[in-house]
C-alpha cells in the first residue's frame, strides 16, 4: 500500500498547480491548492506513522524507482526515505499545508498564480527529502528555488526587486558549487550510478583518496554553506526573508534552507570523512563565532520584526552547523532534530509577524506597543514560538539544541561554551521583541492607526495554520522519541561510533 506514495506526494501539488493554471475560477482554485497542500501532509504523517513497522532495505523504507531515459547516465528517480531524511520528510508536508492555508486566506493579488508557484514549490520539497538518487535530490531543490525568487520579485514587499536579485545570484552560486561537488563524488567514486545507496557500498569497498575528499568536501561545504546562510556568505537570508511574502518566507525558511544541512549530514560527511575532519575545525568556529556570536548580536540590534525574524533563523543555523562539525552520531542527530524544530518556530513566527503588520501596519518594533490588550491570542502564540526558539524545555527546539551541546562537549569544549551563549542572546533579543509588540501602552503610532482600524485577534484563517505547527512543536517537545527512534537506526549505519558512546535523546 505503500508502493507509490512518495511519488504521489510530489505529484499531487503539481497536478494542483496544473488544474489551477488552467483557468478555473479563483474559489474553486482555492479548493483545489488547499488539496494539494492537504495530500503531501496526510501522506508524510502517514508513512511517519508506519515507518517503524517497515522492513528496510538497506536503510529505506517506501523504496520505488522509476525510469527517467537517463539510464545511460546513471540517472534514475528512486525514492525512499531512511531514518535522517523522515523527519525532514514530514517537516516538508506540514509546513507546507500551514503555509498553504494561510496563503489561500491571504488575499494576494493574482492569487491563483501565487498559489500555483507555492505548490511547485512544495512539490519540489516533498521531492528534495524523498530522494535516493542525489541527481534527483539536487533536481528537487531547483524546482522548488525557481519559485522562490518568481515570489520574492513579484509579491514581496520593501526592496523586493534588490532582494530577489541578491537571492538569485547567491543562491544560484551555492547551488552550482554544490552539484559541482556532488558530481565530484560521483565521478571519484567510480559508481555505477548517482542512487546514494550504491555510492555508499562502492566508496565503502574502494573509497575516495584523502586530497580529493578535501577538495569536494570543501566545494559542499561551501555551496550548502552559502543555500543554509553561512557567515559571511549570510546576507541574502536576512533581506530575501525580509522582503518575501509570509507563506514563501514559510517554506523556504522553515523548510527549502535545510537542503544543505541535509546534504552534509546524509552525503557529505558519511561518504567524504576524511574530508569532513579536515574541514571541521573551520566549519565550527565559522558556525560559532559567525553565525552565533556576530549574526547573534546584529539580530539584538534589530528593530524591524519581520528583519529580526530573518536574522535570528540565520543565527540558529550556527547550532546546526557545529553539530555537523562533530562528525559524530550525536551531532548528526541534534542536527535533525533542531532543523526540524527550527523549521516549525521560525515558520510559525513569520506567520505571527504578518499577523501583527496587518494590525498594526508596521514592523517597526519602536512604533508598537500594548497589542496584546487587543489580541490576547496572537500575544499567547507568539510568546510560545519566542520560547521555543530560544530553547524552551518542552517545545521542539530544546532536544536537538541539547543534543548538540552535548556531541560539541566531546568535539571542543570552548566552542561549546560560547554556543551556549547564543541561548542568552535568543532570550535577549526575542523577549525584547514580545515585550515591545505586546506589553506596555500603546505608543502614539500605533493609537493613530487603532483609532483608524481598531485591531481584532487571530481570524481562524490565521490560527488553524499557526496551531498546526504549535501542535508540532509540543508534540515532538513531549516525544521525541517519534523522531529519535528511526533516526538513530540510520545514524548507526552510516556513522561510525566515536569516543563515548551517546544515545541521543528521547531514546
Amino acid at each position: 500500500m505503500f508502493t507509490h506514495l512518495l511519488l504521489l506526494s510530489i505529484a499531487a501539488p503539481l497536478a494542483a498547480a496544473a488544474v489551477i493554471s488552467a483557468g478555473i475560477p479563483a474559489r474553486l482554485a482555492k479548493v483545489v491548492a488547499a488539496l494539494g497542500f492537504l495530500a503531501p501532509a496526510l501522506i508524510a504523517l502517514h508513512v511517519w506513522y508506519h515507518f517503524s513497522a517497515q522492513t528496510l532495505n538497506q536503510g529505506y523504507a517506501f523504496t520505488t524507482s522509476y525510469a527517467t531515459g537517463l539510464q545511460s547516465l546513471g540517472i534514475k528517480l528512486t525514492l525512499g526515505l531512511n531514518g535522517i531524511a523522515l523527519p525532514l520528510y514530514v517537516l516538508a508536508g506540514v509546513v507546507g499545508l500551514a503555509a498553504g492555508l494561510y496563503a489561500i486566506q491571504s488575499g494576494a493579488e493574482r492569487i491563483k498564480t501565487y498559489l500555483a508557484l507555492l505548490l511547485i514549490m512544495q512539490a519540489g520539497l516533498m521531492g528534495v527529502f524523498a530522494s535516493v538518487d542525489i541527481f534527483f535530490f539536487y533536481f528537487f531543490h531547483e524546482l522548488a528555488l525557481i519559485p522562490t525568487f518568481i515570489m520574492v520579485g513579484v509579491w514581496g514587499g520593501k526592496d523586493r526587486g534588490y532582494a530577489a536579485m541578491k537571492m538569485t545570484i547567491y543562491l544560484t552560486a551555492g547551488a552550482m558549487l554544490s552539484l559541482l561537488g556532488l558530481i565530484a563524488i560521483y565521478y571519484k567514486s567510480g559508481a555505477e550510478n548517482f542512487d546514494l545507496i550504491t555510492l555508499r557500498q562502492t566508496i565503502l569497498q574502494g573509497g575516495i583518496a584523502g586530497g580529493a575528499q578535501n577538495l569536494i568536501f570543501g566545494l559542499l561545504m561551501f555551496g550548502f554553506g552559502i543555500l543554509v546562510s553561512l557567515w559571511p556568505l549570510h546576507t541574502w537570508a536576512p533581506l530575501g526573508y525580509g522582503a518575501a511574502p509570509s507563506s514563501a518566507a514559510m517554506l523556504h525558511a522553515g523548510v527549502l534552507k535545510k537542503f544543505g544541512l541535509y546534504g552534509l549530514v546524509q552525503i557529505a560527511v558519511p561518504l567524504l570523512p576524511l574530508g569532513a575532519a579536515h574541514w571541521a575545525q573551520p566549519l565550527a568556529w565559522l558556525a560559532v563565532a559567525g553565525n552565533l556570536l556576530v549574526i547573534g548580536f546584529i539580530t539584538i540590534a534589530q528593530r524591524d520584526l519581520k528583519q529580526m525574524v530573518g536574522y535570528s533563523s540565520v543565527m540558529h543555523m550556527g547550532y546546526a552547523f557545529l553539530g555537523v562539525a562533530t562528525l559524530s552520531a550525536v551531532g548528526a542527530g541534534g542536527v535533525i532534530l533542531m532543523m526540524v524544530a527550527h523549521g516549525f518556530s521560525v515558520s510559525l513566527l513569520f506567520l505571527l509577524s504578518t499577523s501583527v503588520y496587518h494590525r498594526t501596519q508596521t514592523f517597526d518594533l519602536t512604533e508598537m506597543g500594548g497589542l496584546a490588550q487587543k489580541t490576547p491570542v496572537l500575544a499567547a502564540f507568539f510568546v510560545t514560538a519566542t520560547m521555543a526558539s530560544i530553547g524552551l524545555p518542552g517545545l521542539a527546539n530544546f532536544w536537538g539544541e541539547l543534543t548538540i551541546f552535548v556531541a560539541a562537549w566531546q568535539f571542543s569544549k570552548v566552542l561549546t561554551v560560547l554556543a551556549v551563549s547564543g541561548v542568552v542572546i535568543s532570550a535577549i533579543y526575542g523577549l525584547r521583541a514580545a515585550a515591545r509588540v505586546f506589553f506596555g501602552q500603546h505608543t502614539e503610532a500605533l493609537t493613530k492607526v487603532l483609532a483608524e482600524k481598531p485591531a481584532t485577534d487571530l481570524r481562524w484563517s490565521e490560527k488553524i495554520p499557526a496551531l498546526i505547527l504549535i501542535a508540532a512543536l509540543f508534540f515532538i517537545g513531549f516525544w521525541p522519541k517519534s523522531l529519535s527512534t528511526p533516526l538513530n537506526a540510520a545514524l548507526e549505519a552510516v556513522y561510525p561510533a566515536k569516543g563515548p558512546t551517546i544515545t541521543i535523546v528521547g531514546q
